[in-house]
């Protein structure tokens, strides 16, 4: 792990994200609040649908609108509430001294444009290289995120790669200009086992090579549990659990939580074992249920659920999670 610090550079309160539509108003984020040290990994986990990625695009103010919009929160940035920020000031910030990799590497990268081109943009633009320095710069990134023959492969185009090299190529771009903050949605998505770990190893060296923090955005538990400091479970547009690494996997105190690590198979377990489900399905965001959001799917909800929203609890040092049910009575995974 890279060495952090306690120096907060990033802090999310209270963010509301919600989108208007035909069906309604869809909470896709509801009063988030969560913080990343500098030099720090922090895992944003959960099913699809739960807001983790639109927390994310929340940070750079990329919400298409309409129909999304940001109604509520502070995002605070090295000091600065992004959400004050003029649109001058977010196209210096947006990769730049923050960076973002993007989930679908063959529908971000422009077919049209050569490798260098897309990675050479960002590097005369925020920090003024001239075309020959940043074609120089671009074949050190490539190089550093394991591409072979940088120089000449720097002239092709996305689709002469595969998913795994184009991947590589997104966290290049990402890393161009040395980013205070870099975000990676779901950096793993469509590729292989073993290209997964080539890809989160190549994001943890280059974070402790470089001191950058790092938002890894998942569904899966099992993906991060070698890569992150601290893990922020999400539900329903909020957060349930938050601890370190090591103290979730270990001591998860949230039902919802324990379900995740249950579902993720496991090299030690008995082999006619097989693995649990949570039951139901994440709810429709534009018609929340009463209470917590988790109850229709919990097997430990009792009547203060359905009545009750539960809010966010320190149960131990560093060790936060919201929910009513007595933590020493759960089930452990």
């Amino acid at each position: 792990m890279a060495t952090t610090t306690d120096e907060v550079i990033l802090q999310v309160k209270d963010l509301r994200t919600y989108f208007y539509t035909q069906e309604g108003e869809v909470k896709a984020v509801d009063g988030l609040s969560y913080h990343v040290n500098r030099g720090e990994s922090v895992g944003l986990v959960g099913e699809s649908a739960c807001g983790k990625s639109v927390s994310a695009l929340s940070i750079l103010r990329l919400i298409p609108y309409p129909p999304g919009i940001i109604v509520g929160g502070e995002i605070i940035f090295q000091g600065q509430d992004l959400l004050k920020a003029s649109e001058e000031e977010m196209r210096h910030i947006r990769g730049n001294r923050i960076a973002m990799i993007f989930q679908e590497p063959t529908t971000s990268l422009n077919p049209v444009l050569t490798v260098k081109r897309q990675i050479s943009e960002s590097l005369e633009l925020h920090r003024g290289m001239d075309k020959d320095a940043s074609f120089q710069e671009t074949v050190r990134l490539l190089r550093l995120v394991g591409i072979p023959d940088a120089e000449r492969r720097a002239n092709d185009y996305p689709f002469q790669f595969s998913g795994g090299m184009q991947q590589r190529i997104m966290i290049a771009m990402g890393l161009s200009c040395d980013p205070a903050l870099l975000i990676a949605d779901e950096p793993t998505t469509s590729v292989d086992v073993t290209v997964q770990a080539q890809l989160l190893e190549i994001i943890a060296e280059l974070r402790t090579r470089l001191g950058t923090a790092v938002i890894i955005i998942t569904h899966n538990l099992g993906v991060v549990a070698r890569y992150v400091d601290r893990v922020n479970v999400m539900y329903a547009g909020n957060m349930v659990e938050s601890a370190t690494t090591d103290e979730l996997y270990s001591n998860p105190k949230h039902p919802y939580t324990i379900g995740l690590l249950a579902s993720v198979p496991r090299l030690d377990s008995e082999r006619k074992k097989g693995l649990r489900i949570i039951k139901g399905l994440p709810p429709n965001l534009s018609r929340l249920p009463g209470g917590c959001s988790f109850h229709p799917r919990c097997d430990y909800a009792f009547d203060r659920c359905r009545e009750e929203t539960p809010r966010l609890e320190e149960v131990s040092p560093g060790h936060w999670r919201s929910c009513f049910y007595d933590p020493d009575k759960l089930k452990k995974h």
